[in-house]
Formats: C-alpha cells, sequence, structure tokens
C-alpha cells in the first residue's frame, strides 16, 4: 500500500489514544461490539504493515471519574472506578484483535493478573519489537490524571514517535465544530498555541508533557474509515501539534 508517494509507513513505533467514547457507537452508554470489531480491523492493518502500536483507551463510555466526582463521589474513588472501566474496554479491544490473528496484551497499571499483566516499561518495549500490540489500561495508577496525561507518560517511555489522538471531529478547532458550525480548523499548532487558546487536544498536563519532550501529537477523525492508516503514511489530514513552527497555520 502506498499513500502520497510513500512505499512504507512514516512512523515505525507510535501511540493511539482513543476515547471511551469512541466504543459506544450509536449506544448512549456501554461498549458498541461493532463498532469495536471496525477499530480492530484498521489497527490489524496497522500491525500487518509492521507498524508497532501501543494503545491507551479511556473509560467515559462506562464511567466518568471528573462527573461522578462533580455530583458528590469522592474524587479519588470516581477515579479509580473510572481506571477500572479502561480495562473493561482494554480486554474488549484485544478480544476483537486477537479475533484477527493479531497478539495483544493488555498491561494494567492497577494489579490484576487474572486478567492483564502488570505495567513494566520493558516488557511493554519487548512485546512491541515482537510486533504484539501493547494497550496500557488503568491509567497511571493514580487518581487525578487523566487518560490523555497516560497516553503522554506512556508514549514517551515506549520511544512513540508521536500519539494519535483519534477523535470523533477531523482536528483541533478555534470553537466546538459541533456546536458552531462556523468553527475553523487548524491544520498545524505549535504547543503553546494549545495551552495559551485552551483548545480541546488533549489536558494542559499532557500537552505539557509533550512540549517538554518535543513528542508531535497528530489529532484526527477516527471515524472515517482508513484515516488510521493515512496518518501513519503521513497523509495531510488533522491537526498536527509540534514545536516546527514554520508549520503552523
Amino acid at each position: 500500500m502506498e499513500e502520497e508517494g510513500r512505499s512504507k509507513p512514516l512512523y515505525q513505533r507510535v501511540l493511539i489514544k482513543l476515547s471511551g467514547e469512541a466504543f459506544m457507537g450509536g449506544r448512549e452508554y456501554g461498549i458498541d461490539p461493532d463498532t469495536v470489531n471496525s477499530i480492530a480491523d484498521e489497527l490489524s492493518e496497522a500491525n500487518r504493515m509492521g507498524v508497532q502500536l501501543a494503545i491507551v483507551v479511556g473509560g467515559g463510555n462506562i464511567f466518568r471519574g471528573v462527573a461522578a466526582s462533580a455530583r458528590g463521589m469522592d474524587r479519588a474513588a470516581a477515579d479509580y472506578v473510572g481506571m477500572l472501566a479502561t480495562v473493561m474496554n482494554s480486554l474488549a479491544l484485544q478480544d476483537a484483535l486477537e479475533k484477527r490473528g493479531v497478539f495483544t496484551r493488555v498491561q494494567s497499571a492497577i494489579e490484576m493478573q487474572a486478567v492483564a499483566e502488570p505495567y513494566i516499561r520493558r516488557r511493554a518495549i519487548r512485546h512491541l519489537e515482537k510486533g504484539r500490540i501493547v494497550i496500557f489500561a488503568a491509567g497511571t495508577g493514580n487518581p487525578y490524571f487523566t487518560t490523555d496525561t497516560t497516553a503522554a507518560l506512556r508514549a514517551l517511555e515506549i520511544g512513540a514517535e508521536a500519539i494519535l489522538k483519534a477523535t470523533m471531529v477531523n482536528g483541533v478547532y478555534d470553537s466546538d465544530p459541533l456546536q458552531n458550525p462556523d468553527a475553523v480548523m487548524f491544520t498545524s499548532l505549535h504547543y503553546i498555541d494549545v495551552l495559551q487558546q485552551g483548545l480541546k487536544v488533549m489536558d494542559a498536563t499532557a500537552v505539557s508533557l509533550c512540549m517538554d519532550n518535543d513528542l508531535p501529537i497528530v489529532v484526527f477523525n477516527m471515524t472515517v474509515p482508513g484515516n488510521i492508516i493515512r496518518v501513519l503514511f503521513g497523509e495531510k489530514i488533522g491537526t498536527v501539534v509540534a514545536a516546527d513552527k514554520e508549520e503552523r497555520r
């Protein structure tokens, strides 16, 4: 397969951040098997191309700690419940991938050896080198940290070349495109722009981590079939957040 004249992917190792809401499909909550299968189809194709894939999945389709905290639940307790929700999503994705013949490992920051390996950085890297997809579950294992921060942290730990932030819209906009039809999409941004303008990319901790370590973030629409592969081949879709000011819009 070739994209824009490339015979091989632009990236060799990436971390893909999937929102829990992406697993809902047309449902109001929970996991839609057809949607998870569609995601697994694209991930398995990328895996067959030789790209080393790590995944972080959110848990918002099952439980959102911040929302529960706002309704009176202790924030730390709510966040732990949210971490467990990410484990359920991770196991569902693992099952879909392995049914496609892709060797997959779930590593959990909260030990639960009956269903997942404990998170061990060197073991995760070894899995990737062997062509296995690694799914990082249970966040960082600490309350008050989002799965966005988990994605940035794990990407840096495993030496990923970029974070691919899969969303339900085409990229990063100056306002919510679902509410404002005149919202303008950026093709590229500097980390500072994201922080100063409060743009909805990732939370500030995650963006700061990426900025401090010069780790690019590519924000794209995962609901468009084939977009994961297009991003991996360097096709100019979505929004790139990076330090190179010459590529800014």
